[in-house]
């Protein structure tokens, strides 16, 4: 005969059998089983209690800031177990919690539980900058409670002369624009007014502007530069004394001529600074750049961020290498087989290319999609950081598909970023979107 046991919850029962009674071990065995089967049980259901929305926050600020970068850093402290995807919003002025507030966004991915960074760059010396967390789930989203800001270092030497729209002409003169031959111009060339503008389409890889507005805007644009890098504007320069350049190593800095011209005829000169250092040079009279002779760049110096104020004229004679941009009061001229890297631009006078090669200092930067939303049923509206005063045109597509892009819009921005709404988005249908710049 069995002897049933009925336990009931919450009751301690004593069964007394000798160790040796096999129905000991029986018991034993079973209860380790059973424990067993609680434990797998146990791991096979997925540990998640509540649904929460996520947590983040913008922690430790930012590091490694620099006159043009800086590491973002935060916390994402909570995720409720699910896939949480997160994104970091900043930009030169503090936007809360409003998306379309913020200058820049940048997509961090799917992430956990942990600290986040980006390190972003490009940035303005002496600026100060907002930034704040956002997260978002199945279950909800969330920003970081409070936006965190800091302020870049000052850039060694002077701030960069802005050039507004004559950035993009390698070549700009006033009376005429002649060559024998030469090589490949690559950037735009114009001349204001009308004239005698003698360089082969063929050889020009940019837009051509014999008159015009937009060749008188960029003279306009080349006058004001030219006196924001004048001693009346930018005083202090360092006379280095009888202004022979060649053989000096030079750091960012203003540099005045006493005898009013610059020359750098014996050997080569050497510019020594980081990326987004300046320099400037101010001469009363002229610039000459002797045979052969090259201005050399070191330590991550950019032809962009040199300026060669002169108050005549410049010439650079035969195979000589010149970095940065002249702005001359008279004329330019590049002889046989000399290259520049950077801008021949003439108020008053004439520029004679007959060189190798003239490029402009830098390829902008690609468009960068900053924020979109959907405002309305058909209305969605896209934020776009672009480099200014470039043609960008914008495209949209429901497939991705190579032939299916559609231009929506083109515009040259003189501000960025730039916004444009669609107000034709199709409520039931996927909408990519595309956007390029035609640099020359």
């Amino acid at each position: 005969m069995k002897t049933l046991m009925m336990i009931r919850p919450n009751k301690k029962v004593t069964c007394s059998m000798p160790a040796h009674d096999p129905r000991a071990l029986k018991v034993t065995g079973l209860k380790q089983i059973l424990m067993g089967l609680v434990i797998v049980v146990a791991a096979m259901v997925p540990y998640r209690t509540l649904a929460t929305a996520p947590a983040v926050d913008n922690a430790n600020g930012a590091s490694n800031v620099m006159s043009i970068s800086a590491v973002l850093n935060g916390t994402l402290t909570s995720t409720g177990g699910v896939p949480t995807q997160v994104y970091v919003y900043w930009g030169e002025t503090n936007g809360e919690t409003t998306f379309g507030n913020w200058g820049h966004t940048n997509d961090l991915g799917t992430n956990t539980v942990g600290s986040l960074s980006l390190e972003v760059t490009n940035l303005v010396p002496n600026q100060t900058y907002y930034y704040r967390f956002y997260a978002t789930n199945q279950d909800g989203e969330a920003w970081a409670n409070a936006t965190t800001n800091f302020t870049t270092l000052t850039a060694t030497g002077p701030a960069t002369i802005d050039l507004k729209s004559c950035s993009t002409f390698a070549i700009l003169a006033a009376t005429t624009i002649t060559t024998t031959g030469g090589g490949t111009i690559h950037g735009d060339v114009g001349l204001f007014p009308a004239g005698s503008q003698g360089i082969p389409p063929a050889q020009i890889n940019g837009n051509i502007y014999n008159g015009g507005s937009i060749a008188q805007q960029a003279q306009l644009d080349l006058t004001a530069a030219y006196n924001d890098a004048s001693p009346a504007h930018l005083p202090g320069g360092i006379d280095i004394g009888d202004g022979e350049l060649g053989g000096r190593v030079l750091s960012p800095g203003v540099y005045q001529s006493a005898p009013g011209s610059y020359g750098i005829t014996l050997v080569d000169l050497t510019l020594n600074g980081g990326p987004n250092d300046v320099w400037v040079f101010q001469m009363a009279s002229t610039l000459t750049v002797g045979v052969g002779r090259k201005v050399i760049l070191t330590g991550g110096a950019q032809a962009k961020n040199i300026f060669w104020q002169v108050g005549s004229s410049a010439t650079l004679q035969t195979s000589s290498v010149f970095k940065g941009t002249i702005m001359a009061y008279a004329s330019i001229t590049m002889d046989a087989s000399s290259t520049m890297e950077g801008r021949a631009l003439a108020q008053n006078g004439a520029v004679t290319y007959n060189g190798d090669g003239g490029s402009l200092p830098s390829w902008p930067d690609a468009p960068i999609f900053t924020h979109i939303s959907k405002m309305t049923t058909n209305s969605v509206t896209v934020i776009i950081s672009t480099t200014t005063n470039l043609l960008l045109t914008l495209q949209t597509c429901s497939d991705l598909s190579l032939s299916n892009w559609t231009t929506i819009a083109t515009n040259t921005p003189v501000t960025s970023p730039w916004t444009y709404t669609n107000i034709a988005a199709s409520a039931s249908t996927n909408r990519f979107y595309r956007a390029f710049i035609t640099p020359y």
